[in-house]
This record gives C-alpha cells, sequence and structure tokens, in this order.
C-alpha cells in the first residue's frame, strides 16, 4: 500500500534576517551563514536521500558571496520558493504595488543566479493578506504556505517584543506580528482559497496537531529535547498518530537555526536553542525525518501540491477582518526598507 504524502520545506532565514528581527545594528550590512550553513544542511539531506524546498529571500540572491551556495541547493536536485525580497514580517501592510515589486525582485534575482523560476511561496513571519494572494495568482503560483493555524500567535509576539531591541515605531509597525487567537481556527488541512476575484489559490498550511492545534516543526521539538529526550519523542509521536487519525498529509517546517548551532554561528547565540551544538541538532533532526519517513512518502512541496490538487478540496472564502492594514503604498509606512534601494 502507498504512503501518504507530506512534504518538508526550510525557510533560508539568513543571518542578517535574525538581526533585523531582533533589532540589532549592523544587519543592513547583509552578514551572511550561507558559506556554512548551505553545505552543513545539503550533507545532512544528501545522507538521508531526503529532497525539500527551500524558501529563498531575494536579497540574498543580488550577493555575490551566496551565490554558489544557492546555486548548490538547486545543482543538489532541491526545489525553491520564493520567501519575499527583504524578509520583513510585516507584509501584511503592504499595498498591492508593493507586493508586485517584492515578488518580482525575488523571482528575477532567484531565476538569474538558480535557473528556476518560484512557484510557491511562504511570507516571512507567517505574514500574508488577501491582497497578497491575489497577486501570487496572477503571477501563476503553484501554491502559497503563509499560514500557521495555532492560536499561540499572540504569546509568540509578546515574546518577540520582551526579548528584541526595537524602538516605539518598529514596534507598531510589528504589531500584527504573528497572527492573532482566531489563526487558531483556521484549518490545518490545505484548501482553496476563494480569492475576491473569484478565482482560487491552493493554500499548504504549516502543519500543526490537529485540534490542539499547537506546534511540532523542529524548533518545538528541540526545546522539548533539551527538557528530556523521551519527551520531545512522546510529543512527536502524539502529533504524528494526531495526523494520521485526522488524515492530514503533513507540511513540515525547518528554519535553518534548528540545524545549525552557536558553535559554527557565535553571531547568533542569544537566539533560543542556539546553545545546542549542530551535530546534536542534526541527530534530532534525523530522528524526525526518519520517523515521518516511517508513515509518509517525503516530497518537496510542489510535487505535494500537485498531488492535493488531484484530491476534492474545500473552499475557504476570505473573511473582511483578514485585511488587517490599509493598502496605501506610502512608503513611511516601511522605513527600513529606504535603506536597501
Amino acid at each position: 500500500m502507498n504512503k501518504p504524502y507530506a512534504s518538508v520545506s526550510l525557510d533560508l532565514d539568513n543571518q542578517w534576517t535574525y538581526m533585523k528581527i531582533h533589532g540589532d545594528a549592523g544587519w543592513n550590512e547583509y552578514p551572511s551563514y550561507l558559506d556554512a550553513f548551505v553545505p552543513h544542511v545539503l550533507d545532512a539531506l544528501d545522507k538521508l536521500d531526503l529532497k525539500i524546498t527551500f524558501f529563498i529571500v531575494g536579497k540574498d540572491a543580488t550577493i555575490d558571496a551566496n551565490k554558489e551556495y544557492l546555486q548548490e541547493i538547486v545543482r543538489r536536485g532541491h526545489e525553491v520558493g520564493n520567501h519575499s525580497f527583504h524578509h520583513e514580517s510585516w507584509l501584511h501592510t503592504y499595498s498591492r504595488e508593493e507586493l508586485i515589486r517584492e515578488l518580482a525582485e525575488t523571482e528575477e534575482h532567484i531565476e538569474k543566479v538558480c535557473g528556476t523560476w518560484t512557484t510557491g511561496f511562504r511570507g516571512p513571519g507567517f505574514s500574508w493578506s488577501p491582497t497578497l494572494l491575489e497577486v501570487l495568482h496572477e503571477r501563476g503560483y503553484q501554491y502559497d504556505a503563509s499560514t500557521l493555524p495555532t492560536y499561540l500567535g499572540p504569546i509568540a509576539r509578546m515574546y518577540y517584543f520582551w526579548t528584541s531591541k526595537l524602538s516605539k515605531e518598529e514596534r507598531e509597525i510589528r504589531k500584527g506580528l504573528f497572527g492573532s487567537f482566531k489563526d487558531g481556527l483556521r484549518p490545518v488541512k490545505p484548501y482553496l482559497w476563494q480569492l475576491e476575484s473569484g478565482n482560487e489559490l491552493l493554500e499548504m498550511p504549516v502543519t500543526t496537531i490537529p485540534l490542539f492545534k499547537t506546534p511540532f516543526h523542529l524548533s518545538y521539538l528541540l526545546f522539548l529535547s533539551g527538557i528530556s529526550p523521551a519527551l520531545m519523542h512522546l510529543y512527536l509521536n502524539i502529533a504524528l498518530q494526531s495526523c494520521r487519525i485526522a488524515g492530514v498529509q503533513p507540511s513540515y517546517l525547518l528554519h535553518p537555526l534548528d540545524l545549525i548551532g552557536g558553535d559554527q554561528v557565535p553571531e547568533l547565540k542569544f537566539f533560543p536553542g542556539m546553545n545546542i551544538s549542530s551535530e546534536r541538532k542534526i541527530e534530532v533532526f534525523n530522528t524526525v525525518i526518519n520517523k515521518l519517513a516511517k508513515y509518509y512518502e517525503l516530497v518537496n512541496m510542489s510535487e505535494h501540491a500537485a498531488q492535493i490538487k488531484k484530491q476534492p478540496l474545500p473552499v475557504r472564502a476570505l473573511d473582511k477582518t483578514d485585511e488587517i492594514a490599509p493598502k496605501t503604498g506610502n512608503k513611511e509606512e516601511h522605513p527600513q526598507k529606504q535603506e536597501m534601494f
């Protein structure tokens, strides 16, 4: 009997994006750890014979020092997706014109460097808007993967504000980060967005545990493994069994700091979990992937999306409250972007 499909993806957030999120000076010099991280993760994936989707930040594809590492991702047989150009987690506040520019610049530079077009998108910090979905459809995207159905968004935002070095103005810009409590009401299974234009777009949510809506991507499992490896295994088993019972085909999310530690990127030791060694993180990663592979056929996101589209899918109408910010196109709403042009 054939196993159901599941997909694995990695948001290729670079060192400067974490510094920017944290409010650290020097982020706009675009320091990078791709020279250390990309070979590290590609070797780990090769050992597992696993091909995944890397969501690439467009700005990184404009920097000469990064290009050989981005090219190597494609040479090793992995898919690349669009993770925005500036990696600003308040993408939901962008105007239509800003969104078009954000997508187009990323597409252009990824194609120049990697020789491939992007057909999947994930917003930084799970940020999205109805306008974004319309623009994605117009540009021929196969799917969006920006929603995280969990009730924990406000708690994550509170922790983020508490630990970051942000001005009052920066906090105001980021006030919608990580969504609201109502995101926990969103479906875990893929569905079709019914757009205002009448068109439809496939949504591939980042999988959380059905019913409970708590995340189980690697960041959370690493935290639990630091408390107790047995607790981590129990939590993972509950998550996978819940998915199987509910008929959920996981879209499993990775981030670079899930796989590399402060031993290789000392500049980011202040981030949670960076006290765990790179070797230990890869051990946990291998455990998780092997357990996923026991129940699912693991593929990249485009292949998973193509399989899902062969099935009848529920259609979900957009709520007016999903448009959570005016689309003015005023550059003063996004002051940090002015430094980048």
